[in-house]
């Protein structure tokens, strides 16, 4: 939980360098026309469109004949039906069990054979399955990928031993894992109302019962060109990735893909709160986590986030960091993390481990006052500018990676935001004020008016086991 999901995909990666926005001179006023100011772009992607609706998006890096070939849904575990939670994962591992031309499990021997390696995830909001192989190989991996758009055909032997991998990954996940579980349940009570609230890889009963009528239904209803965006990046041009795709993906027909609505999720009435023990825990931590805005219900209250999340948790000599396990020493770790990609709301968790001997409802206001200081104080126009200077580097350097980029624009495009959207967010995120950022943690994240808006606080801790009972005294002899 470091960084903002844009900034965390970025970091993923490394490199060098700091853009900033080239500024034309200020004209005279007699000037008949100004100069427009002009930004510079980041990535240099391009982009085109299909007439069967699928976007296209090229990132050219031509430092080594390789590419990052990826497809992006727009649909996720918040697009289910209720009571049907796990689809959009399960699905996800069906598209690896036989599709047009391919027999079960062929589609990653043959990338493996290609020297090459593939994945896929499931999100809320997005599927994306990835390979990543040499250039002259692109053209076999998209009319693979092409194949199961529309193709998806899984024996149904298949089908049922999946749902068991799937019951099974859930159990080392998610329910052997008291982490995991915390989290869980924190979302659970954070997005009253809200698909967000079901876990990604769905609940164990609902799974239990899935069917492959149930994986066909909404692979039909979703999986689609219109409703996909091709991303490719590496070692192509423009024009080669588009004349591909035309040929490839291009005959694949549209299909008639819902508007995705979804539920608002309301203010919460009272201050919920999370406790869970368990015997594997040996460091207890404290959490709040608050509904914030995403990047498509409020660009300006996103970068204002990112900002404040870098001021307050961007290294050793942040806020959080720095007063609560450098000076006051009650901590022995602490932070804020902010996730700006969400289609609907999105969310921001302040955190902290406990120093031993120090009382973790001590340290759960201490983290509270430091939100409280920038509602009362601000930021300085130091740490706004210095934390400025390193979220651009931080972008500039993923122009080096190949997958990290194609990770970007898949998360932005997926939930709402636009090319040019990342390709000047360096631009962006330079005009953040001091006074924005104020107001937005006074918005969201204020303390001490916790009816206002939406947060939830858990804490996790050590299990500590009960001593055993001391046997009851005997009787003296008569």
């Amino acid at each position: 939980m470091k960084r903002a999901l844009f900034i965390a995909a970025l970091l993923c990666l490394s490199g060098g360098g700091i853009v900033w926005a080239q500024m034309a001179a200020t004209p005279k006023a007699d000037t008949p026309e100004a100069p427009k100011e002009t930004r510079e772009k980041i990535f240099n992607a391009e982009t085109f469109t299909l007439e069967n609706g699928l976007q296209i998006v090229v990132i050219p890096n031509h430092r080594a004949p390789v590419i990052t070939h990826m497809v992006w849904y727009k649909v996720g575990a918040a697009d289910e039906v209720t009571g049907k939670s796990g689809i959009a994962h399960f699905l996800e591992h069906l598209m690896f069990k036989g599709s047009n031309g391919l027999a079960p499990g062929e589609f990653s021997k043959k990338i493996r054979a290609m020297g090459g390696e593939d994945n896929a995830f499931t999100g809320h909001d997005y599927t994306s399955y990835h390979q990543s192989v040499s250039v002259d190989h692109l053209e076999d991996v998209m009319k693979m990928e092409a194949g199961r758009m529309r193709g998806l055909n899984p024996p149904l032997d298949h089908v049922d031993s999946e749902r068991l991998v799937i019951l099974e990954e859930r159990r080392q996940r998610t329910d052997n894992d008291p982490r995991a579980r915390f989290a869980e349940q924190m979302n659970a009570l954070l997005y009253v109302n809200h698909p967000y609230s079901k876990p990604v890889i769905g609940w164990a009963s609902e799974v239990a019962s899935l069917s492959w009528d149930d994986c066909k239904t909404f692979y039909d209803k979703w999986y689609a060109p219109n409703n996909a965006i091709l991303i490719v990046a590496g070692d192509v041009t423009g024009q080669q990735v588009f004349d591909l795709a035309k040929k490839i993906y291009g005959p694949l027909p549209k299909a008639d893909v819902p508007e995705r609505k979804r539920p608002v999720s309301p203010p919460l009435a009272g201050v919920p709160e999370v406790t869970l023990e368990d015997e594997v825990i040996r460091e207890p931590m404290v959490q709040i986590v608050y509904r914030t805005p995403g990047s498509r219900q409020s660009k300006e209250e996103t970068l204002a986030l990112q900002a404040l999340e870098e001021i307050m948790s961007g290294g050793p000599t942040s806020r959080i960091y720095k007063n609560l396990v450098v000076d006051q020493k009650i901590a022995t770790g602490a932070g804020l993390s902010y996730q700006s990609a969400a289609l609907d709301d999105s969310e921001l968790w302040i955190y902290a481990t406990p120093a031993p001997g120090k009382d973790i409802k001590a340290v759960k206001a201490a983290l509270q006052d430091q939100i409280r200081d920038v509602i009362k104080g601000g930021v300085t126009e130091t740490e706004l500018k210095e934390a400025i200077t390193r979220m651009q580097a931080d972008a500039i350097y993923a122009r080096d990676s190949l997958t990290g980029p194609a990770m970007v624009f898949g998360y932005a495009l997926t939930t709402g935001s636009s090319i040019d959207d990342v390709e000047y967010w360096t631009y962006d995120i330079a005009k953040v004020t001091a006074k924005q950022i104020q107001d937005v943690a006074k918005k969201y994240l204020d303390p001490d008016a916790v009816l206002e808006h939406a947060a939830v606080t858990g804490y996790l801790l050590p299990k500590v086991s009960a001593p055993p009972a001391a046997e009851p005294a005997k009787a003296a002899a008569p």
